[in-house]
């Protein structure tokens, strides 16, 4: 059976990208076909997150699914994607849509907490498979943590500690924090909030302002800059991030001497900015294409389908989590045991060690937690950036222990 992620399955998949429809029914499997496993990828197609996100993050997750049917041609499985226009309705709508009409068993990306956390209840009701490689709330893992979600790449609570830390760490003790205010911009804040008074520094205010709709900071930025605070806070991301850094230089804020701390930004967001602004950021990640041999392999393998939007850590994530779930299937004896219940999948991938060329060796802990190491970077100069995407300089690496909160600490009550 030929792979279906090609153009019956994206053909249907973009059209739903496009206009945020629901997809239509797949129909009944004819009697005596094997059953299909079903992954539809959720994310941003047409959004502030898209050119990090959305069409790259779904091209991860057909690497994963060739690279698995080369070894296993005789378990089908098919890809299907759909945009949740960072809306929780349609997330859930669509969602529970695929669950009831496309047959589709594990929902992988949504990089958008407040939609995670919608469809998280939406998967859990309907004891399918959340694969979560962009939802970065650490919610997931604890007190909403669910028997049938994987939080795989980040999560709030890794990406405040390891950047608030370091800030503090190096002088940066007075903090002013600009917040998307939504489920994300207001988890992170509170999570780096108690990492800077950890370290004895402390938190002069905070502004914030509506997602999606805004793009001009200027009067944010003005209130950053009249508190005093040596370190503006950045609790948004993609475009809003971008957008942010580049009217911070225009108004002269770190040539005044503001830090800015990134608390979640990616390698596509500084080839957006470019070095020229870029330079000299601080941002925590767990993947990048040229950590080592590994991931340069990777990144070999997935540039064809990704063209010069090439992977940050959450197309990473995809790739490695639906990597790890259709060796599960394998493992489970094929699609159909697979197919009978999302827990039992999602156990037995706590079950099985993971291993991929994006992260290597690792485990999912029972909270649901995958763990690996983060890595502080330092955004390169211009003159030290040897081409395209070369723009990290690693200077910390957090073992996953460390990294990531502590299970006893998260409230989960599956653990």
């Amino acid at each position: 059976m030929t792979l279906s992620t090609t153009r019956r399955g994206l053909l249907a998949g973009t059209t739903a990208a496009a206009g945020g429809t629901l997809f239509a029914s797949a129909g009944t499997r004819a009697q005596g076909t094997p059953p299909v496993i079903r992954l539809g990828v959720m994310s941003d197609y047409s959004g502030p997150y898209r050119d990090w996100s959305g069409p790259t993050n779904l091209a991860c997750v057909q690497q994963a699914v060739e690279e698995f049917r080369a070894q296993r041609p005789d378990i089908p499985v098919e890809v299907i994607n759909a945009d949740h226009q960072n809306k929780t309705d349609v997330g859930a709508n669509v969602v529970r849509e695929w669950f009831d009409r496309r047959d589709v068993d594990a929902v992988v990306d949504v990089n958008n907490s407040a939609v995670g956390l919608a469809v998280n209840n939406v998967v859990r009701d309907k004891n399918k498979v959340f694969l979560c490689s962009g939802a970065s709330t650490a919610a997931l893992t604890g007190e909403q943590c669910s028997p049938n979600t994987v939080q795989w790449t980040y999560d709030t609570y890794m990406l405040a500690k390891a950047t608030s830390t370091a800030m503090v760490k190096a002088g940066g003790d007075t903090w002013y924090f600009i917040v998307a205010d939504y489920a994300f911009g207001h988890q992170i804040e509170r999570d780096a909030r108690r990492f800077i008074d950890g370290a004895g520094g402390k938190v002069l205010g905070a502004a914030r302002y509506p997602f999606p709709q805004t793009s001009d900071f200027s009067a944010l930025l003005l209130q950053a800059q009249a508190s005093g605070a040596k370190v503006l806070g950045l609790a948004n991301a993609g475009t809003d991030t971008v957008n942010s850094i580049k009217q911070a230089k225009e108004f002269g804020l770190q040539r005044r001497g503001m830090k800015i701390a990134l608390m979640i930004a990616y390698v596509t967001d500084v080839h957006t900015m470019g070095l020229e602004t870029a330079q000299g950021l601080v941002l925590s990640e767990t993947y990048y294409w040229d950590l080592n041999d590994r991931t340069r392999a990777f990144m070999g393998r997935v540039k064809p389908k990704v063209g010069n939007n090439w992977p940050n850590q959450m197309g990473a994530g995809a790739y490695s989590a639906t990597l790890h779930y259709l060796k599960t299937v394998a493992a489970m004896g094929g699609p159909a045991a697979a197919k009978a219940s999302g827990r039992d999948t999602v156990a037995r991938m706590k079950a099985i060690p993971t291993d991929d060329d994006c992260f290597g060796p690792g485990v999912v802990r029972a909270d649901g937690r995958k763990m690996h190491p983060a890595y502080l970077f330092q955004v390169k100069t211009p003159a030290e950036s040897k081409g395209p995407f070369d723009y990290y300089k690693l200077i910390g690496t957090t073992p996953p222990e460390e990294a990531f909160r502590p299970m006893a600490e998260g409230g989960c009550p599956l653990v």
